[in-house]
């Protein structure tokens, strides 16, 4: 039987991760009107989230936790970034979906050495980020290759591979930042 506290944290867990794919990420960049406009990044918060959340509670509770997060968005009602239902294993986007599961592995492992400082955190962040965007890959050449599209598949890599891998990196800058304040409290 799951004890009580899991079973907050796997809805924490959950809670988080849904809503972390509804706020979109944007950044201010002074124009020479010298004005600052926000730019929509085409990526949401989910991928820091559940780093941040593999951080905090371990791989075992994040995994059930997104793990009823796609059964959620597959069965009952359309949480993902672009939509949801049966449907969306059809599109390219699933593919990076399971690439979640290595990269919380992968996080995980500097929970289980117990060496979170920035230069690990980098290390295995990019690592995980790769191992995510791999998954996607192989999920969208699975994909062209059944429904014989090969044209789509270097379309499909761009848009989704390609043109987000920078922004993923990017995103790991406000959890470094978490890690030194983490850092600093513990030297208090």
């Amino acid at each position: 039987m799951i004890k009580y506290f899991k079973v907050i944290e796997i809805i924490i867990s959950v809670q988080l991760i849904i809503i972390s794919t509804f706020i979109p990420v944007y950044l201010s960049i002074p124009f020479t009107s010298k004005v600052l406009r926000p730019i929509e990044l085409p990526i949401t918060w989910q991928v820091p989230i559940i780093i941040i959340l593999t951080l905090i509670f371990r791989r075992d509770i994040v995994i059930k936790a997104f793990s009823i997060y796609l059964i959620i968005g597959l069965f009952f009602i359309p949480v993902f970034h672009q939509g949801g239902s049966l449907g969306y294993l059809l599109t390219p986007n699933f593919g990076y979906l399971l690439g979640m599961y290595p990269l919380i592995t992968i996080i995980d492992n500097l929970n289980r050495n117990k060496k979170i400082n920035y230069i690990n955190f980098l290390k295995n962040g990019v690592l995980g980020i790769i191992s995510m965007h791999l998954i996607g890959m192989i999920y969208v050449f699975i994909q062209t290759a059944y429904y014989k599209q090969s044209d789509l598949f270097f379309y499909s890599i761009a848009k989704y591979s390609f043109g987000n891998f920078g922004f993923h990196l990017l995103m790991l800058t406000p959890i470094t930042l978490l890690i030194k304040l983490k850092k600093m409290n513990n030297m208090r």
